[in-house]
């Protein structure tokens, strides 16, 4: 497709280039740190919080100074389910504006080849057009329970932006819709939707349990994209996208809330029936993305959710992340 052709117009890494990797522990961090192993990438820079406090300008400053990374990804961020976002909103909003700044502004002074922004596609309007395409940033007002999550994410990706128009800089943002996988957080209180759900049919599973509770009326349409393609597809725009904006990234397909809890009741094995608290809140209604302009790249998903829900819960159980 020509838009493809328009958009790819990178150069691909060498194998000896230092890779920065903000928040390698995390789910989308320690895939991406693993693909660019697996592929002969050597150089990875991937230090722990207790070596480099990314709230600390100073110190993020002076690893770029120190090391001199030629590219940064920046995969950090705090991060929370639904009831977690919209309770400690202030949180949210603060750590996560510091920690853009930091490592945007610290990038370019070091002189970065290329750095690339992971936001979220919270970042959208809550009433914006499905499937929602790029164009929709800032067009009208955003979900109130996860507001300060989606201001810091698009003060991140308009730092980009900036950084690029004022001095000419290679930096690029993307927009992963809902993710899961293998090294996901299941803490019981502030997971997403898939963890958050999996744990609660596990352990209705293991207790005998008549009924699992799902929160919220089950009717949100959500779309989810396996871990280790959205690892993927942040390689390929590494290597090759250099475009101002932002680029979605997901499968382009959604699901309703009580569609996935029964799908959840058939990958856990759990026998009893499946209720709604309609006290809790659904959060957008529809959000599911456009994802044209990544698949024009020549990128599309591979895992299923019914098989990335089956390997997700596997491995779950096989690492012993829901204890007893």
């Amino acid at each position: 497709m020509a838009i493809g052709k328009s958009l790819l117009r990178g150069q691909p890494m060498q194998k000896d280039a230092s890779i920065y990797i903000a928040g390698h522990r995390g789910l989308v961090g320690s895939n991406l740190k693993q693909l660019f192993e697996q592929r002969g990438y050597s150089k990875i820079l991937a230090p722990a919080r207790s070596e480099l406090d990314l709230l600390d300008q100073k110190a993020v400053v002076k690893f770029f100074e120190q090391e001199r990374p030629e590219y940064a990804i920046i995969c950090a961020a705090k991060v929370g389910g639904i009831l977690f976002n919209n309770k400690y909103q202030a949180d949210f909003l603060y750590e996560n504006v510091l920690l853009a700044a930091n490592v945007v502004h610290a990038a370019h002074l070091s002189g970065v080849k290329k750095l690339l922004f992971l936001g979220s596609s919270c970042i959208y309007p809550r009433q914006a057009t499905q499937p929602i395409r790029e164009e929709s940033l800032l067009t009208g007002p955003l979900e109130p329970t996860n507001e300060g999550y989606a201001l810091a994410k698009i003060v991140g990706l308009k730092l980009c932006e900036k950084y690029r128009q004022q001095y000419g800089r290679n930096f690029i943002s993307a927009m992963p819709t809902n993710l899961y996988g293998p090294g996901d957080n299941f803490h019981p209180d502030h997971s997403h939707v898939i963890p958050g759900m999996m744990r609660r049919f596990h352990e209705a599973k293991i207790n005998d349990a008549k009924q699992v509770t799902i929160w919220g009326s089950g009717s949100p349409m959500r779309e989810f994209l396996y871990i280790t393609d959205l690892a993927e597809a942040l390689f390929l725009l590494m290597e090759r996208y250099e475009e101002a904006g932002t680029i979605n990234v997901g499968t382009g397909q959604d699901v309703s809330i009580s569609e996935l809890a029964v799908l959840m009741k058939e990958v856990t094995g759990f026998q009893g029936e499946i209720v709604y608290d309609r006290s809790k809140p659904d959060g957008m209604m529809r959000k599911v993305l456009d994802v044209s302009r990544i698949n024009s790249l020549g990128w599309k998903p591979r895992v299923s959710l019914k098989e990335g829900l089956n390997k997700t819960y596997s491995w779950a159980v096989e690492n012993g992340v829901f204890g007893g």
